[in-house]
């Protein structure tokens, strides 16, 4: 509601000077030179220091500002003195107990009813609380902001991870079929060999080539059943057994390797004894797997630990080696099936390096089936670790 004065009614000096004492922002009048002639009792408030101290202080109110922003303030003061005006220029003031404000001032020139130059006022008002909600706000958007470039790039994740596994289900399906076309023959091609082996003995001149036609086919038959669990789902029941049994004998299992390429195998155990509640046989053939896989990697005389650890619900079994690891380039794509980094790579025994490149697939693709997932971390001359992770139960 707009008040007017009548005509004859008039406001004493005396009543100016409450009006602008009583004003709740800190004020202040200036010569034309700059120096401060009155400042109102709000600058207490704000700073801890009385009229009377401001009006004492020889360059006033730099001991008043944070010394990051004093030039700006200098500056004000400056551009006020010469005849300009400014709204609103952030600093942060000092207040006599050592505590810190934020302030904003605006300034403009005076003149009386003649055009004579006054000096300036200053208008100075405390917003601290608003720049604390304002700080709040902006690092509210940054985390708003990281919150969305993570689900981007997790989005991004689950993209290709959705495409592998499309890409995995369409080979799998035709693994399994091309596994099953093989398989038949297979076996009469087996059952035949027996019987035509049987008849001969060990002195015979060309046994020695019937045990290499005999592992060969040993080897096929491994293949195809690879290629049957790249796809077809788990049949396994779940079971309650001891991780460390697994392990030891998944290791029974590869002494003749450990014994042909002179790697040996050190297991650290958890401090006590770790029960899972899984299908057996598949952790046995992931952990089969991965551990082959070290060995087959390693020089001889080297070591392949194996570590077995718990957090929260999990088991993390790693596998450790010391070979020449796997560079950048090739490490996204060690679990795409029928990719394999053995291939024409001599073996510590002179021996050429064969797979299909199945074991990592059909690791990958029993764990996460149990609701777990494997993790790699390798570097070029510095090995490898593959850690599989199983949920208890």
């Amino acid at each position: 509601m707009d008040v007017q004065l009548h005509p004859n009614d008039e406001i004493s000096n005396d009543c100016f000077r409450a009006i602008a004492n009583y004003t709740y922002d800190w004020e202040s009048w200036h010569s034309p030179e700059g120096r401060l002639l009155w400042v109102n009792a709000a600058v207490e408030r704000m700073t801890g220091y009385r009229p009377d101290e401001c009006l004492a202080m020889p360059d006033y109110p730099l001991p008043m500002v944070a010394p990051e922003d004093r030039d700006r303030i200098a500056e004000v003061m400056q551009q006020a003195r010469e005849g300009h005006f400014g709204n609103d220029v952030d600093f942060r003031g000092i207040h006599r107990d050592g505590s810190e404000r934020w302030l904003a001032v605006s300034w403009q020139p005076m003149y009386d009813e003649s055009g004579t130059h006054l000096g300036f006022r200053a208008s100075i008002r405390d917003f601290t609380e608003r720049h604390q909600l304002r700080e709040q706000l902006r690092l509210h958007a940054e985390h708003l902001e990281q919150l969305v470039q993570e689900r981007t790039a997790r989005i991004a994740q689950l993209e290709v991870h959705r495409r592998k596994m499309e890409k995995l289900a369409a080979l799998g399906q035709l693994a399994a079929g091309v596994a099953h076309e093989v398989n038949n023959p297979l076996a009469g091609i087996r059952n035949a060999f027996a019987l035509f082996k049987s008849d001969l003995t060990p002195e015979h001149e060309h046994f020695e080539l019937l045990e290499l036609i005999d592992s060969e086919i040993e080897r096929i038959s491994s293949i195809t059943h690879q290629m049957y669990q790249l796809y077809r789902p788990s049949q396994q029941q779940r079971g309650r057994f001891l991780m460390e049994k697994a392990i030891a004998d998944v290791v029974s299992l590869l002494e003749p390797l450990m014994r042909k390429t002179g790697v040996r195998i050190n297991l650290i155990a958890n401090p006590k004894p770790v029960e899972v509640t899984l299908p057996e046989g598949e952790v046995k053939q992931i952990l089969l797997n991965l551990i082959r896989n070290a060995i087959q990697a390693s020089s001889s005389g080297e070591v392949v630990t194996v570590q077995v650890s718990t957090s929260n619900q999990s088991v993390r079994v790693a596998v450790r080696d010391h070979g020449d690891g796997i560079d950048a380039e090739t490490l996204p794509y060690i679990f795409d099936p029928f990719f394999s980094t053995k291939t024409g790579q001599p073996t510590n025994t002179g021996q050429s390096k064969q797979g299909m490149g199945l074991g990592l697939s059909v690791s990958r693709s029993l764990i996460e089936a149990m609701g777990g997932s494997i993790e790699v971390d390798s570097r070029p001359g510095e090995g490898a670790v593959f850690a599989a992770f199983f949920n208890r139960s």
